[in-house]
């Protein structure tokens, strides 16, 4: 059974927030998923991620571009939105496993769009629309995954189930 943690965020800072301790909870290493329908805030939480790391210019959603790359002191983020990727093996074509190596963190929004070339999970974070928030199911998919969530958990004060 996959390890998880459920919250509830309520409004665009706390989202802002919540990416900022995923950066921190990731070591900024590894593969984070974000599945949720458009406008449910994936990339609200990227911002967060992509900021805690120490950029300061905008972060927009790669929605044409597919993959947005940070390259900052100390860390590589990638952000990929595969929305609108029209064929899976289109990821080749962009190097997707050069992006994809350790030592990188890759954030990719719509990850089933790519499935087949993009890489199993560390993260998946589902999220839903909940009115005025959002609820947000954190799933741990392998050890670093864990670890992730652990730390977490902690800044949240819960428990992961």
């Amino acid at each position: 059974m996959s390890k998880s943690l459920n919250l509830y965020i309520s409004d665009e800072a706390e989202m802002v927030n919540l990416g900022a301790k995923l950066a921190i909870a990731s070591g900024f290493e590894g593969i984070i998923f974000f599945n949720g329908g458009l406008g449910a805030g994936k990339t609200t939480l990227c911002r967060g991620i992509v900021q805690a790391a120490g950029h300061r210019g905008a972060v927009k959603s790669p929605t044409y571009t597919l993959v947005e790359p940070y390259e900052l002191k100390g860390c590589n983020i990638y952000h990929f939105d595969l929305y609108r990727l029209g064929d899976p093996e289109e990821l080749e074509f962009l190097g997707v496993r050069d992006y994809l190596s350790d030592g990188n963190l890759c954030l990719i929004e719509w990850p089933e769009q790519g499935a087949g070339f993009v890489p199993d999970c560390d993260l998946e974070l589902n999220l839903d629309v909940e009115l005025p928030g959002r609820h947000i199911e954190i799933v741990a998919r392998n050890s670093r995954g864990e670890g992730m969530l652990d730390k977490l958990a902690v800044e949240y004060g819960v428990d992961a189930s």
